[in-house]
């Protein structure tokens, strides 16, 4: 008899990098049903078909029940508090407290996919304490800060001690789940859709381009302001909360093209002549999206960015997060050679296809 699976995701809100991982998971088990805190059915109609089941939080007021900064509290117990007793493996996907979730009886076995241990509380916390807002009351609450995230997180590893097999998504998750969690994890990256972006034919490219959610964090800015600087053409695909700051930003060589469909940023790509890449991500789809295309990648050289790009060979690294070092890097590119085919077998590496093998493998052994 089949083990019975669960899936236990953050939360359902906004399609980000990991939200394509649960959809995976869900294609390898159809029949697992998909354990939230929140669903925003409106806006993540990919899940509108599978079975979602949603914990206390849902009830929360609208404006209150999307608010994920409000929740770092209420999110664990909320998780806590769910009855999985019936599954014979409990698949977590976290890279918040989704991970929390416990097991309710003996012989179940818990596997915990880590996007990254919690951002806010370890390797962004400085960050986090400093553009902490929370409008009239942020200079009341502020100075608690550091109490309230060394309370959480020594609730959130001690949700660790009970996970079976931990699975980092990238060698910089892998290196911190050793350094807070204390625990070993086997590295399985995500699933990229690499043959959608192979290239059938050559084409004529021409400029730079960047693609993804408009959020600080991403630092499209940084890629405006080098393209500025040197004159270079980048087009712009995507939206986000930070699209209006950012064309504000833009000089004549910056074209926004904002939402387009799978096809067109296909070829998008294949137009285009290099991929930026300059924030730091825990992995990043998008860049191995792009190296699937044939494009470079000029990538900021930390996080998940040196599990994909190696200097000189698919892409330029740079080293500072600023417009000098990026502009740089660019000038690198120019004068540099690249073997597009050499490029392509690089990205294979990544294919969907391999997650699937490595999860499936996984939940095999654990259940022997």
């Amino acid at each position: 008899m089949p083990a019975k699976i669960a899936i236990v995701h953050d939360w359902l809100t906004n399609m980000g990098g990991a939200e394509p991982v649960v959809l995976e998971l869900h294609k390898l088990f159809p029949l697992a049903p998909i354990y939230t805190s929140v669903f925003d059915y409106e806006k993540m109609t990919a899940f509108s078909s599978m079975d979602v089941r949603t914990t206390y939080l849902q009830r929360l007021p609208k404006k209150l029940r999307y608010k994920h900064t409000l929740q770092p509290t209420l999110r664990p117990r909320a998780f806590r508090k769910l009855d999985l007793s019936e599954f014979d493996v409990i698949i977590s996907s976290s890279s918040a407290e989704a991970k929390a979730v416990r097991k309710t009886r003996s012989g179940q076995t818990h596997i915990a996919y880590i996007h990254t241990p919690i951002r806010y509380y370890y390797s962004h916390y400085d960050e986090f304490k400093k553009e902490f807002r929370f409008g009239k009351l942020t200079p009341f609450i502020k100075p608690f800060i550091p109490l309230m995230v060394s309370r959480m997180r020594k609730l959130d590893q001690a949700s660790v001690a009970d996970i079976d097999v931990l699975i980092a998504n990238s060698s910089i998750t892998q290196e911190r789940i050793k350094t807070y969690y204390h625990r070993d994890s086997v590295i399985v990256h995500p699933p990229v859709d690499v043959k959608k972006f192979l290239p059938t034919a050559k084409t004529k490219r021409h400029g730079l381009v960047i693609w993804g959610r408009h959020v600080p964090y991403k630092r499209f800015d940084l890629a405006i302001e080098a393209c500025n600087k040197l004159g270079v053409d980048l087009t712009i695909a995507g939206t986000g909360s930070d699209t209006e700051r950012l064309k504000k930003l833009a000089g004549s060589t910056i074209k926004f093209v904002g939402r387009i469909s799978d096809g067109e940023l296909v070829r998008l790509a294949h137009d285009s002549e290099a991929f930026l890449f300059p924030n730091e991500e825990d992995f990043g789809i998008a860049a191995v999206e792009a190296l699937a295309a044939g494009l470079p990648i000029i990538a900021y050289g930390k996080g998940g960015a040196l599990d994909i790009v190696s200097d000189g060979e698919t892409g330029i690294l740079f080293h500072e997060q600023t417009v000098d070092s990026l502009a740089i890097a660019i000038k690198k590119f120019q004068t540099t050679k690249f073997n597009q085919i050499n490029l392509t077998n690089r990205a294979k590496r990544f294919d969907k296809s391999f997650f699937d093998a490595k999860i499936k493998k996984i939940v095999t052994d654990s259940t022997k």
